[in-house]
């Protein structure tokens, strides 16, 4: 058998195999690799050896099976092989290996652009996946590099003398992470080709954008990882242009927010805290929206996380100067506003060019329970097989109203009720356990409710309810669910709208 030292390489992503290889040269090396990857090294004046020409086997069916050579394979596991098992290859030609380098073909950039299933399917490098794992599994003589990294990390050891065991482990551990993230990548594309929406093994992986500064506590720690190949409208995926390190409840809640300004396509300011919607509006820009949703929030959105829907520019910024909210994400920031807003330092602000763009099908809403986990579909639709059932038909005013106010009512912690009028919210009663206590806190909240509307994610229960809100100038009421006839009694006796639809939206 063959004594050399030999490095693998097999690669899609190229980024700094040429220094690399160099290095591994220096260290003593000798450098085989595929058609694609020998010819980028050789072009740069490095120099390998081609798999082909290493085995006098040329690269079938396009190359598709180059990793797979009995020789190169065989060579990856021989130092884990008994004197018996490698008696049996004394006549076959055997490469020992001793460093394996390879990542594979990126198959989430199929899923991202939509190509038809058979090419797809084509590009699932299976051959990658082989050597990474049979390279990983003999990791205590051959050492496995899957990221490039990681690179710089190999090289440090070298240049020490030797790659250690537990950094052939960290190896090992990386490399069976990368196959087993990119099969669930190969899964998930499949489970949507072929319509099985809860599959009975669900296999799903998330890629991590950056350790957070802390969890829900202190004492806890948290990261943000996002979907491969969910490329718009998420949160995971916004650029912090400036402020300090993320928390859990800093994302947690501009997630919220960030769900609810989707609602909207008219320019919309949605404040959360705590989860809970504290304030909406809409107006003809970004600047008007916002003013409407910071003057009916009691507490001026202080400690308040932001979503804006549009560009933030000199006139909101300065607006924003003064307010004591933690975080703003928004479509973008004008350099105008950078410059006011940059003496806030603890300020975070998140720029998010398609925060407007809706919720993907192919993606589940998730929550995850001690030793299991929920999964359902997104809440993407607002009502259906919408009626009116009191005598009062409500005005085309009151009917814009309580569109605006069901969209808020369906984001809030249930049980939810929100009073406002067509472009602003006035109160919202959230997370309480009795709908009765709900209306009396968001009608409390609004204060004068004259000439506004009251929206519940689920049925009234009682004539008091509906009692309170007239008494408080409440017009129209929207509620999800068949009312009662004493609710629907109580609606034509004081004048009030009542329209029903039979979707709700309750929100844990």
């Amino acid at each position: 058998m063959n004594s050399k030292k030999r490095a693998y390489v097999s690669v899609y992503n190229k980024d700094h195999i040429v220094e690399f290889c160099q290095y591994l040269i220096e260290y003593g090396y000798e450098i085989v690799a595929t058609e694609g990857t020998c010819k980028t090294l050789t072009e740069a004046g490095v120099k390998a050896i081609s798999a082909h020409e290493l085995t006098g086997y040329p690269e079938p069916l396009g190359g598709k099976v180059r990793a797979l050579h009995p020789s190169i394979y065989t060579g990856i596991i021989a130092n884990e092989l008994n004197e018996e098992q490698l008696s049996e290859l004394d006549d076959s030609e055997v490469y020992p290996i001793e460093l394996v380098v390879v990542n594979c073909y990126p198959f989430v950039e199929d899923m991202e652009a939509g190509v038809d299933f058979k090419e797809a399917a084509s590009h699932i490098d299976s051959n990658g996946v082989a050597l990474l794992n049979a390279a990983a599994k003999n990791y205590l003589h051959t050492v496995v590099v899957c990221d490039p990294d990681d690179y710089e990390r190999v090289l440090c050891d070298l240049a020490a003398g030797a790659i250690p065991e537990d950094e052939r482990r960290y190896f090992m551990y990386k490399a069976f992470s990368y196959t087993a993230s990119y099969d669930a990548l190969v899964a998930q594309y499949l489970s949507h080709e072929v319509s099985i929406s809860f599959p009975k093994m669900f296999t799903v992986t998330y890629e991590k954008t950056h350790d957070m500064r802390y969890g829900e506590n202190p004492h806890q720690r948290a990261a943000v990882y996002h979907e491969p190949f969910l490329k718009e409208g998420s949160l995971a995926r916004a650029r912090q242009l400036a402020g300090g390190q993320t928390t859990y409840n800093n994302i947690n809640d501009a997630n919220t927010a960030l769900e609810l300004v989707k609602e909207f396509d008219a320019p919309a300011a949605v404040s959360v805290k705590h989860c809970a919607v504290s304030s909406v509006g809409t107006g003809e820009n970004a600047f008007e929206a916002f003013t409407k949703a910071y003057e009916t929030d009691e507490h001026r959105m202080k400690g308040c996380i932001l979503a804006i829907n549009g560009i933030v520019d000199a006139r909101l910024a300065e607006k924003l100067r003064e307010v004591e909210c933690e975080l703003v994400v928004a479509v973008g920031f004008t350099p105008e506003a950078m410059d006011f807003l940059r003496f806030r330092k603890e300020l975070i602000l998140l720029e998010m060019p398609d925060i407007r763009s809706k919720v993907q099908f192919s993606t589940f809403d998730m929550k995850k329970v001690y030793g299991g986990l929920l999964v359902q579909s997104y809440d993407t639709e607002l009502y259906r097989n919408v009626s009116c059932v009191s005598e009062r038909q409500p005005t085309e005013d009151e009917k814009a109203a309580l569109a605006f106010n069901y969209r808020v009512v369906k984001h809030a912690r249930s049980s939810a009720i929100v009073v406002g009028e067509k472009d602003v919210t006035r109160g919202i009663g959230t997370g309480q356990t009795l709908r009765e206590k709900a209306v009396d806190l968001a009608l409390s909240l609004a204060g004068s409710c004259e000439g506004c509307v009251m929206a519940s994610e689920a049925a009234l229960v009682s004539r008091e309810c509906v009692c309170h809100a007239a008494d408080a100038g409440i017009t129209a009421i929207i509620q999800s669910g068949e009312p009662s006839e004493e609710v629907v009694s109580a609606c034509n006796e004081r004048g009030l709208a009542l329209v029903v639809t039979d979707m709700r939206h309750f929100k844990n």
